[in-house]
């Protein structure tokens, strides 16, 4: 019937914009390192990861409640982030971009072992008291959970995005992102504001990473909600904030409609690659994405 047909449509783009706003808050731990350091973080699934399962041991393990257990995880991921900036990244200041690359990609290997060493066996779920019926608002069903998840993602959003537009230590880690030299010389400590940016994402990642473990579980799954990011930073903009808010929706709605639709008839997994597909086709229009300014250099 037509009006079914509309309510499900409907249904499908509210699922759309909700998983959106998750995938936003997500994408923005990369680009906070991005747009600080110019460094491609490919680690960030496994970022989230560990941070869920340190939000789930402070849980499950150590008793501390919800809000404690994502205090534990935000302790253990700054020290982690800190850490790995102090004793790594440190030392590779002036090497080629592709020995970060590396690096990341090393950390990111490191990552999943430390997983199954530290964590096999711990319960890894996250529970938010939430009522789980569907709240109907006129005939169109919406998830709860979702919905309260993804409310508290556009809060993280909108503060992060605050943090970089008006607090001083976000305008002086837009300095740096700017010129690092030129920052340097008005008194900007780069090593300094390099390991609060990664601070600043291992914070998204655990707020990202207790969120996404609560509407769609966590393990190594979100290693995959990793490599999701790329083409929405990379269709947005990697430097820009708002143009990763739009790419993230846009995906968020096209995976929807698409899983929806395209998925009963093509026989399922399309929508989890129908981003790679517009990503080639944004790459083709605009390299730096639709959203984000070219690297203009003096040669």
């Amino acid at each position: 019937m037509p009006e079914e047909s509309t309510l499900y449509f409907i249904e499908l783009l509210v699922n759309g914009v909700l998983a959106g706003a998750i995938y936003a808050l997500i994408s923005l731990a990369f680009v906070v390192v991005y747009k600080a350091s110019r460094m491609i973080n490919f680690a960030l699934g496994e970022w989230v990861m560990v941070a869920s399962k340190l939000v789930a041991s402070g849980l499950h393990v150590l008793g501390l409640g919800l809000v404690g257990a994502i205090g534990f995880g935000m302790a253990g991921m700054v020290g982690l982030a800190v850490g790995f900036n102090r004793l790594v990244l440190h030392r590779l200041v002036g090497r080629p971009v592709i020995t970060l690359i590396m690096v990341t990609i090393g950390l990111g290997v490191l990552l999943r072992a430390l997983v199954v060493f530290v964590f096999t066996g711990m319960p890894g779920s996250i529970t938010l008291p939430i009522t789980q019926e569907p709240l109907n608002l006129q005939g169109v069903l919406i998830s709860v959970d979702e919905l309260v998840a993804a409310g508290i993602a556009i809060i993280c959003i909108a503060m992060i995005s605050w943090f970089f537009q008006r607090s001083r230590t976000g305008v002086a880690l837009r300095a740096v992102a700017d010129d690092q030299q030129a920052a340097m010389v008005v008194g900007i400590d780069v090593n300094r504001h390099f390991a609060i940016t990664w601070a600043l994402a291992g914070i998204i990642a655990v707020i990202a990473g207790t969120l996404w473990t609560f509407i769609s579980g966590g393990g190594f799954g979100l290693v995959l909600v990793g490599l999701k990011v790329f083409p929405i930073v990379f269709i947005g903009g990697l430097d820009s904030i708002p143009g990763v808010i739009i790419g993230a929706i846009f995906i968020g709605l096209l995976e929807s409609v698409m899983a929806g639709y395209i998925d009963p008839i093509v026989g399922g997994g399309f929508s989890s690659i129908a981003s790679y597909f517009v990503l080639v086709t944004v790459l083709f229009i605009r390299p730096y994405g639709l959203f984000g300014g070219p690297d203009i250099e003096r040669v």
